[in-house]
């Protein structure tokens, strides 16, 4: 298949997903040489002047949004009748898909994420755009844990004449109260989607739910979330009160800016004191809404299903949906170049009526729904036949808390008013749920952080402690469950890291005599091995050196080197042209017994009386058992060879 180029500048690849009204491509930025993301109107809506606008207002509205943790918008255009947009091209997953593989989420990360999405609404708002649409979906976990706001294809400019096309956008279970009713929004709106979406973080679950977005609407209007501590115990009391007064239902009572929120989540962040009033937990039933309330919501009815401005096409003749209040005149409209929006806006036709029949409008009789959590199955359907209402869809899960056969969950919550005749969907609890059986791996011979990676890979954990040992240094030498045994996932493994060989410093030894040194080695833990060594500066002995000196392994043997005489003496250097009997003198006092006697020649002669020293040898320092020779001779006579000559001793 031909690769498409748009603009002749962006290399399309392959697909990355298909939303409401556009499709996104991984391409390639053949000018920048980068990866970017395209998002492609399609086909069906690009003709139609209306999306045209609202496709180039999107790429201008969050191209001036510049901030760490919006998507950047690069560029857009148009390429024959296809209109685009250039974005930047993100590495991660939506924030609703890491909720459903991991559950709630620590509070800190909870309130750390809520930062950021402030962040990013506080930069919007300031451009006067709100966003409309923030869910977990629109939210990009980065690999380094930041995230990024993106999709603002529902934003508007709140001064862009646009906002006529639509009252109420967005899902759901994320909506505030007032987008439910068709009011106009303001920055307060996108604060109570982001209050829903913290809730989620930390709970797990989403605060209101239904088989459909009509009985989430009813729920965002008229019925409070269960405070997240009861879902979650670790969600502390101050994550709580910033949650639940994002979710106020009335915009006054919320923050009023995404920079408070901000503020206030990074207070909670740094330990610093949180000052959060008490949420509201007081508000009117469906059924007891006062009479300005009652036209508050009579005239959103009326604005959420009015015609869809600018859109030609033959719009159905107007019903008439009779009440015991009169009769309310609803416009259904249909578009044929604009399908989309005429879905939208049917859609929130029938949510307008609904939400005008729960709150009486129309006069439908409204009854208590019974609370039957942990009654058993059989029970909670009499209950609620009894109460006038219908049993909807009957689920099993399993449940550590309720007992098996019992209703751990009911929607809608018990005591809570609804239409007669209206369904309450159960969910049977299956008992706890049956623990999981893995493998122990084995992390002898790994690394802490290998032995954290092999355990996080089959869902154990690490308890890691360090022990001197033989083993290298950082190295996991013991673990307290066998390599291969099975665990309960989630179990904790214990195993010790070897912090190198366990080593004791090996005394000074200066000055010591050998059965000091001896004794303090000892007390030390090492062996000791003594040698002898002739030293005449160091005092008959003491230690001369030791080796090896520093920290050693106990146990190991060091050698001592003791001091001792060395037996040797300097032979007296005074000793020419003296006489043979001074000579000798001198030498025996100094300690050297052994002398000879030999003439100018070497030859040996006798000690004759008469002679005199003319050369010594050897010389300087020598043992005194040494042979001492003295060069003679005698003045005014020969040289006596005879045999008689020999040594002085």
């Amino acid at each position: 298949m031909e690769q498409r180029v748009l603009g002749g500048r962006y290399l399309l690849k392959d697909k990355v997903g298909t939303g409401g009204m556009a499709t996104v491509f991984r391409a390639q930025d053949q000018v920048l040489d980068r990866t970017v993301a395209v998002k492609i109107m399609l086909p069906q809506y690009a003709g139609d002047a209306t999306f045209a606008a609202r496709f180039k207002q999107e790429a201008q509205a969050a191209a001036g949004l510049s901030s760490p943790y919006i998507v950047g918008v690069y560029d857009w255009g148009k390429d024959g009748d296809t209109y685009y947009i250039v974005m930047e091209y993100l590495r991660g997953t939506d924030l609703k898909s890491g909720i459903k593989s991991h559950g709630a989420l620590d509070p800190k990360k909870v309130a750390q994420i809520g930062s950021q999405i402030s962040s990013a609404l506080s930069v919007a708002h300031k451009h006067e755009i709100i966003h409309r649409d923030i869910k977990p979906q629109n939210i990009m976990v980065l690999p380094d844990g930041n995230i990024k706001v993106m999709d603002f294809g529902i934003a508007r400019a709140k001064n862009s004449h646009l906002t006529q096309d639509n009252n109420v956008l967005g899902t759901a279970h994320y909506v505030s109260p007032e987008q439910t009713r068709g009011q106009d929004l303001g920055p307060t709106s996108d604060i109570y989607s982001l209050g829903v979406v913290m809730y989620e973080c930390a709970t797990g679950r989403v605060p209101f739910d239904g088989d459909d977005a009509i009985s989430v609407a009813l729920k965002q209007v008229n019925e409070l979330p269960v405070p997240p501590s009861q879902i979650n115990s670790g969600v502390d009391a101050d994550l709580e009160r910033i949650i639940l007064k994002c979710m106020e239902k009335d915009p006054s009572n919320r923050f009023q800016t995404a920079d408070e929120l901000r503020q206030v989540l990074n207070n909670y962040l740094s330990g610093r004191a949180v000052n959060v009033s008490e949420p509201t937990r007081i508000i009117g039933a469906a059924g007891d809404l006062g009479a300005t309330k009652t036209r508050e919501l009579s005239d959103s009815t009326r604005a959420m299903v009015r015609p869809v401005s600018g859109v030609s096409g033959q719009t159905n003749p107007r019903s008439a949906v009779s009440g015991s209040t009169g009769s309310y005149e609803v416009d259904q409209p249909k578009s044929n170049k604009n399908k989309i929006i005429a879905a939208v806006v049917a859609a929130i036709a029938v949510v307008g009526v609904v939400v005008a029949f729960a709150t009486g409008l129309f006069g439908g009789e409204q009854v208590t729904v019974p609370d039957v959590l942990n009654k058993d199955q059989q029970t909670a359907i009499e209950l609620i036949k009894e109460a006038g209402l219908e049993v909807g869809t009957v689920d099993q899960s399993y449940n550590d808390d309720v007992d098996e056969g019992k209703v751990a969950e009911q929607t809608p919550n018990g005591n809570t008013k609804k239409p007669k005749g209206s369904k309450v969907n159960l969910v049977i609890s299956k008992g706890p749920k049956p623990s999981e059986k893995v493998e122990v791996p084995q992390l002898v011979g790994l690394t802490k952080d290998q032995a954290e990676a092999a355990l996080a890979s089959v869902g154990l954990k690490g308890n890691a402690t360090e022990e001197a040992n033989e083993a290298d240094e950082g190295q996991v030498f013991e673990q307290g469950t066998d390599a291969g045994k099975e665990v309960e996932k989630g179990t904790t493994i214990s195993y010790k890291v070897s912090s190198g060989p366990d080593t004791t410093s090996v005394p000074d030894l200066t000055d010591m005599t050998e059965a000091q040194a001896r004794n303090a080695l000892d007390m030390a833990g090492f062996g000791v091995n003594v040698s002898y060594q002739e030293n005449d500066s160091v005092t008959e002995g003491t230690v001369i050196s030791w080796n090896p000196s520093g920290k050693q392994k106990p146990g190991a043997t060091i050698t001592v080197v003791i001091a001792k005489k060395s037996g040797k003496a300097s032979v007296p250097g005074n000793l020419y042209g003296k006489s043979i009997s001074a000579a000798v003198t001198a030498l025996n006092n100094a300690g050297f017994y052994n002398i000879a006697f030999c003439d100018q020649n070497g030859n040996p002669v006798s000690g004759n009386e008469n002679a005199t020293v003319t050369g010594v040898s050897p010389t300087g320092k020598q043992s005194t058992d040494s042979t001492i020779t003295l060069t003679v001779s005698v003045s005014g006579s020969g040289t006596d060879s005879g045999d008689d000559s020999g040594t002085s001793n």
